[in-house]
């Protein structure tokens, strides 16, 4: 073989092919989806938008319709991405799906970029000053290691 042969680029094989960006409405998650869907388009891969549902046994025990609201989040939500892609079409072409699961962030975060099969995981910064000592859905999904992880402020 020779040197040329051993250092030869292939076009299309590096790269994620799956990326997986949590939206909760937060402007955090905003700018992290606005992240995602840039890297996205520079490589040519699928942005798999996240919402997760939280399940909330207390306000359900009170009575609150819980799934109703959320299930109004998550519709607000894919409203607000289809709107920007509208936007953005002809300029920038962008492969996207929209996901809901039920549960805390973190395990639906996990599971989505289990079941995606994704190369990289891209989320918002927590704004919530509690996760400075508990630890926020970005930390921990960075110490499970299984994703390169990109938190945006």
């Amino acid at each position: 073989m020779t040197e040329q042969q051993a250092h030869r680029f292939e076009r299309g094989t590096d790269g994620p092919k799956v990326i997986v960006t949590g939206v909760d409405g937060s402007d955090s998650s905003l700018r992290a989806a606005a992240y995602a869907s840039g890297l996205a388009r520079r490589q040519g891969a699928l942005l798999a938008i996240v919402y997760v549902q939280p399940v909330l046994a207390a306000g359900a025990a009170l009575g609150a319709p819980v799934a109703d609201t959320t299930e109004e989040i998550a519709q607000d939500l894919v409203t607000q991405i289809r709107e920007a892609m509208k936007r953005i079409k002809g300029i920038f072409d962008i492969r996207w799906e929209f996901h809901t699961f039920r549960g805390d962030p973190y395990s639906g975060l996990v599971k989505a970029a289990d079941d995606l099969k994704a190369d990289a995981v891209v989320v918002g910064a927590s704004e919530q000053a509690g996760h400075r000592f508990v630890g926020s859905v970005a930390v921990r999904l960075v110490k499970a290691g299984r994703w390169p992880v990109t938190v945006v402020p």
